[in-house]
């Protein structure tokens, strides 16, 4: 998996060693972190596009995040594209989920669904939130899940 900062930069290690050091990097500099996870996708013509993103918050001093983009040839229902993006940022959490552990940092998967039943997104809420509960995770949904519905919506190409 290739990942990215929103500058354009390359990460060239692992995730999880990347991860790793800029959770030190920035403990050391002072910073009380939280992160939060998550994916957007956008449906182009045969293409569908996957955006994931984690999401670094310092406490009252802005945030970074990084970005991994991805595409697919598979055709989704609306239902399907959500679980699957879903299911991204859970893959990513759990990767990561020991560091979080180690260095006491909050983490959240937010989810790009939305909590009002007038939107198609919400058939999949349900099974969204039992899926990223049922893995211990903390769970958001739109309007609280800025890391999917904002960070991920703004690199999705």
């Amino acid at each position: 998996m290739r990942w990215r900062k929103f500058n354009g930069e390359t990460i060239n290690l692992p995730i999880y060693q990347a991860v790793e050091a800029a959770i030190k990097r920035e403990t050391a500099a002072g910073y009380k972190l939280k992160v939060c996870i998550g994916t957007d996708s956008q449906v182009k013509g045969r293409e569908t596009e996957f955006a994931t993103v984690v999401v670094f918050l310092r406490e009252g001093h802005g945030g970074f995040m990084f970005i991994h983009n991805d595409k697919t040839l598979l055709q989704y229902s609306i239902k399907e594209r959500m679980l699957v993006e879903v299911a991204r940022s859970i893959e990513i959490a759990y990767e990561l989920c020991n560091l979080f552990t180690l260095y006491d940092v909050d983490m959240e998967v937010h989810a790009d669904i939305n909590t009002n039943p007038h939107f198609k997104s919400n058939d999949a809420l349900k099974e969204a939130m039992g899926y990223i509960l049922g893995m211990g995770f903390a769970f958001k949904a739109k309007p609280e899940a800025f890391a999917s519905s904002s960070c991920a919506n703004r690199v999705v190409n």
